[in-house]
């Protein structure tokens, strides 16, 4: 422009001559005045256009420029990608196509945490302080990430932490690999131990209550604890070929054993076990210098944990087996006296086996009392305890049932020891005529070609790999009809009211006429409940995977104890409490709802139909559970040996058999003839 000026100067004063000169002059001043104003204000007018640009174009829209590029735009993305444009173009100002690549924003990701939006109505402050805000969450946001030079978004932040987080688990679970496994071996070796049988015993545990106080017998655990360590180091040293070090190792083991012995406490120790405690730390204090590595010991160890919970686990199974073996078997001496007195009893002339005040047996106004045994001494205990503690013994009428074997004994016993001024009759269960396998379900069931293949074939089984519940099952009291025949008591009393029935493992302690004054409230059965908060219920001895069980039975129902109950005869006939059980025996035939014995049969039979007694009338437990309460026993009525530790076998616990040895006479001929001692 100026060279164009120029040159139209110059032009003008060649053709005006001289004249032209003035007027040169003045237009050169008033370009000169003028430029720098038009230059300001020229200025002024592109800034504020520059500030409204977005404005204009969001509210006129018209501007043609804008509508081409729109079109461009569009051609290039989809309409997810422009509203995301356009959404943040709103919020913060213009964006270039670069910074959007850049930020890699996507249609999924909403932006949000931008509270101040400015509009075109917010004053200069309210602009500042936008501004102020937009740069101090740019520079939080930059600090996050130090290596992004762009401003992050809530959205990539997130993103940013999940990834983070996801590292540092991955990182995490590579270094918990060599733990897990170690974990995994020592949980495995607890649950191991935690799923040991431990039925017969009750609630007993090889922990006894002093190896939690640290300060009872620590001379023997010290040494224990040495020989651990010792077999550790030569089992290392062996590894090693530190053949002299395992050897030096062996020896030291072999003195403090043949020092530790048998004892269980520091006052059974030998005076000399000092000496060997200080010569083992002195050699294990050579093998930890020469030996120790952390990881090798402790997996030393864990080997020998898992190895001494296979043991216990062995020796436990074994107990149990021995257990129910021995709980299946008859002591010698009760054998022998049951066999001499068979054999007096039938070289007794026929006049001299009666027994006196036989019409007492049907005299509904006396206590009558059901006694099904084939062990004389037993019985004789149950008898005697009931006898003794009775107010007037002479109400008192017991109806003894055994089996052929041992009918001859049991007559005999109490032909040599009458029961005082009780009555009391025995009679042979094999002699009930009416009790045959067209009437009685169980009989039928015994004489199945499964169930003698069950019991009796040759080549089942009874070792401790088929397992002790098994041969618990396998017990001859369940083949016996003295086990099954509670269930016929009217057929075997016709002409009595009420009866109560004692199993021949308990021990009578008080006088029991008041449960014939025990309101039964239309019940037939009476008895006390056996369960607690979620043991001896009903589902521990049903199978409610059965749809009969399931829908006939609560699987949380109370259930009782068989071993003195109270039965009333008269509403027994007449709710069919045969007949009821005669249906559930039929269905039981292939032992789906319940494994063989009474008490499964005996719950559902009675079910709805049993009173709860007191609980003191009866005690139960003796024969399993070493932790009743001495005061809860001798306040009982009746005490129960129910368990596999019975008070007559060797495997008895020795706390409660005072209470049953105070009835037997030691010093008769027959119990010294067959050393039955104390």
């Amino acid at each position: 422009m100026a060279v164009k000026r120029g040159n139209s100067i110059a032009g003008v004063r060649r053709n005006n001559g001289g004249g032209g000169s003035w007027m040169s002059i003045v237009i050169l001043v008033i370009f000169l005045v003028l430029a720098p104003v038009g230059f300001f204000v020229g200025c002024r007018i592109t800034s504020t256009d520059q500030n409204d640009f977005s404005t204009t174009i969001s509210k006129e829209d018209v501007d043609w420029r804008a509508k081409l590029a729109f079109l461009h735009v569009k051609s290039l993305f989809s309409k997810e990608v422009i509203d995301v444009i356009k959404a943040n173009t709103d919020d913060l100002g213009p964006w270039s196509l670069d910074s959007f690549r850049k930020n890699n924003l996507s249609a999924s990701w909403k932006i949000s945490g931008l509270e101040n939006v400015i509009d075109d109505n917010s004053s200069s402050t309210e602009i500042t302080e936008a501004n102020r805000k937009r740069i101090t969450i740019s520079k939080q946001e930059k600090i996050l990430d130090g290596h992004s030079q762009s401003v992050d978004t809530p959205a990539k932040l997130a993103r940013r932490q999940l990834r983070d987080k996801r590292r540092e688990n991955r990182a995490a679970d590579l270094v918990k690999q060599d733990d897990d496994v170690i974990i995994k071996l020592e949980n495995a070796a607890i649950e191991r131990s935690k799923s040991v049988d431990s039925a017969v015993l009750g609630k007993y545990s090889i922990w006894r209550k002093e190896n939690d106080n640290e300060n009872t017998d620590t001379t023997v655990r010290l040494v224990r604890d040495q020989m651990i360590m010792a077999r550790v180091y030569k089992s290392i040293a062996t590894m090693k070929n530190k053949t002299e070090l395992a050897r030096e190792l062996q020896n030291q083991l072999k003195e403090s054993q043949r020092a530790l012995g048998v004892a269980t406490a520091d006052a059974d120790l030998n005076r000399s076990v000092p000496e060997k405690i200080k010569a083992m730390g002195k050699l294990l204090s050579k093998a930890k210098d020469q030996l120790y590595d952390c990881k090798m010991v402790t997996g030393k160890l864990r080997a020998m944990l898992q190895s001494a919970d296979e043991q216990v686990r062995s020796l436990k199974k074994q107990s149990t087996f021995l257990s129910q073996l021995a709980a299946k078997t008859i002591p010698n001496g009760i054998h022998c006296l049951s066999m001499r007195l068979t054999i007096d009893y039938y070289l007794l002339p026929p006049e001299k086996r009666k027994f006196p005040r036989s019409e007492n047996l049907e005299n509904p106004s006396l206590y009558h009392y059901a006694l099904f045994s084939d062990n004389v001494l037993a019985a004789s205990v149950v008898v005697n305890s009931t006898v003794m503690n009775a107010k007037e013994p002479e109400k008192h009428v017991f109806h003894l049932v055994s089996d052929k074997l041992n009918f001859g004994a049991m007559n005999m016993w109490f032909l040599l020891n009458p029961p005082g001024k009780a009555t009391i009759h025995v009679e042979n269960v094999d002699e009930f005529k009416w009790l045959n396998s067209s009437y009685c379900p169980v009989l039928r069931q015994l004489e199945s070609a499964a169930m003698k293949e069950y019991y009796f074939k040759s080549d089942h089984q009874t070792t401790l790999s088929a397992g002790s519940s098994n041969l618990k099952y396998r017990n001859p009291k369940y083949l016996s009809m003295l086990n099954h025949l509670r269930f016929y008591l009217p057929q075997v009393y016709p002409k009595l009211n009420k009866i109560l029935f004692l199993d021949d493992d308990i021990v009578v302690q008080k006088d029991l006429t008041g449960l014939w004054r025990v309101d039964l409230q239309g019940k037939v059965n009476g008895a006390v409940e056996t369960c607690g908060e979620s043991f001896h219920r009903f589902d521990k001895y049903l199978n409610f995977s059965n749809p009969h069980i399931a829908r006939n039975f609560d699987p949380n129902a109370c259930g009782w104890a068989y071993g003195m109950n109270m039965f009333d005869l008269e509403e027994w006939t007449k709710k069919d409490i045969t007949g009821i059980y005669h249906k559930w025996q039929n269905m039981n035939e292939e032992r789906v709802l319940w494994k063989l014995g009474t008490l499964p049969p005996g719950l559902m039979t009675f079910y709805g139909l049993t009173h709860p007694l007191d609980k003191s009338w009866h005690v139960l437990g003796l024969g399993y559970n070493p932790s009743i309460d001495k005061n809860e026993i001798e306040k009982a009525a009746v005490i129960h040996y129910n368990g596999n530790m019975k008070p007559w076998l060797e495997l008895a616990m020795t706390k409660y058999r005072p209470y049953w040895i105070k009835y037997i006479k030691f010093d008769h001929p027959y119990i010294r003839g067959c050393k039955l001692g104390q």
